[in-house]
């Protein structure tokens, strides 16, 4: 901690404050939030609701620390997958060169040319609002992964070059085990970077699905909390807490995951100028 910028610090206490309303708080309900007609509608925030109820009959509170939940699990699974598979497939192909080199560079280039967001709309369109968060997440990890990939690809060929790279090859050490122990160490703060700015993608591509009502909307993300209220006409009736909450937790969490992916760049930085 003693090296933690500013900006990092107070990224990973946002982000932490968020983490715990989704992860911990919704242990201490009973119930089910997203249920329909749970408590009388249209309350005002008090102390037994504090964001009030929905048109709908559910507190909104609760409501909000489950989507928050759900959220995050979709940005971590798209994350973590999107991000392992392009580390992998991006020093694999900078190390080895030649074929496989060519091969996963025209994979990479295919899926970044390729635009994601039509074929999550036909997605939706197709499943009729139905789709599940893992098919969801599916997609995103198809149309994520190439990114990490393409720029790793360029270091691990830098990294190839050096002497003790060439002391593991005669050494007799395997492929993986030089990518993994030789040449991951080097791009391992770049990765957590690319991790985290992959979750910031993923929630905010689920929640922009989600308000034009192509995700799940039988599940509670920050984004079909948003597409509820909309329907329900939540601005025009001045219910604030109702489309305001969802609204304030994603660019809250959006500003502490750049926070975060930004100071520990610096944080990086300063570390390897020691």
């Amino acid at each position: 901690m003693k090296h933690w910028n500013f900006r990092l610090k107070l990224g990973v206490s946002m982000l932490g404050i968020f983490i715990i309303l989704g992860f911990i708080v919704p242990f201490f309900y009973q119930g089910n939030p997203i249920e329909w007609g749970t408590y009388l509608k249209n309350l005002k925030p008090s102390k037994d609701h504090l964001f009030g109820t929905t048109n709908l009959g559910q507190d909104t509170f609760w409501l909000l620390a489950k989507s928050i939940q759900n959220s995050f699990i979709i940005g971590i699974i798209v994350a973590f997958f999107a991000t392992l598979i392009g580390v992998l497939l991006g020093l694999w192909a900078g190390f080895r060169g030649g074929f496989i080199d060519r091969l996963i560079t025209i994979m990479t280039d295919s899926f970044i040319v390729i635009p994601s967001l039509p074929i999550l709309i036909l997605l939706g369109s197709l499943m009729q609002g139905k789709a599940s968060l893992f098919m969801i997440s599916f997609v995103l990890i198809l149309f994520n992964w190439p990114w990490p990939a393409r720029q790793l690809r360029s270091m691990a060929l830098s990294l190839s070059e050096r002497d003790f790279i060439s002391t593991a090859i005669f050494s007799g050490q395997n492929t993986l085990k030089i990518i993994v122990k030789e040449i991951f160490p080097f791009v391992a703060g770049w990765s957590v970077a690319n991790f985290v700015n992959t979750i910031l993608v993923a929630i905010g591509s689920e929640s922009g699905l989600a308000v034009i009502g192509m995700s799940s909307n039988e599940k509670a993300t920050l984004g079909t909390m948003i597409y509820w209220a909309n329907q329900h006409q939540a601005m025009l009736s001045e219910r604030w807490w109702w489309i305001g909450s969802p609204v304030a937790a994603i660019c809250l969490i959006f500003i502490s995951l750049f926070l975060v992916m930004t100071g520990y760049q610096q944080y990086s930085a300063l570390r390897r100028g020691k």
